[in-house]
């Protein structure tokens, strides 16, 4: 079991910035996790990022966060990273 500190941090975004932002996100090495909350709190996606995911999880998952992305107007992104 490894004793990894983590931390988590709120990004507001616009419907039509969620693509954009978790993609850039994606890339970012202590990114652990990324959680898709709509303006009321109410989580709605969360997707479990690491190096050996990148091409097989997460390309098909861009497709629904677009998706996601028409249909909300405000969202958050809660972002688990590693220290």
């Amino acid at each position: 079991m490894t004793d990894e500190k983590t931390f988590k941090e709120e990004i507001k975004v616009t419907g039509e910035q969620l693509v954009e932002t978790v993609k850039k996100l994606v890339h970012e090495a202590n990114v652990r996790k990324l959680i898709i909350k709509d303006d009321k709190g109410n989580q709605i996606l969360e997707i479990p990022v690491s190096f050996a995911s990148v091409g097989t999880i997460i390309l098909p998952m861009l497709a629904a966060v677009g998706a996601l992305a028409a249909l909300l107007t405000n969202c958050s992104i809660d972002v688990v990273k590693s220290k």
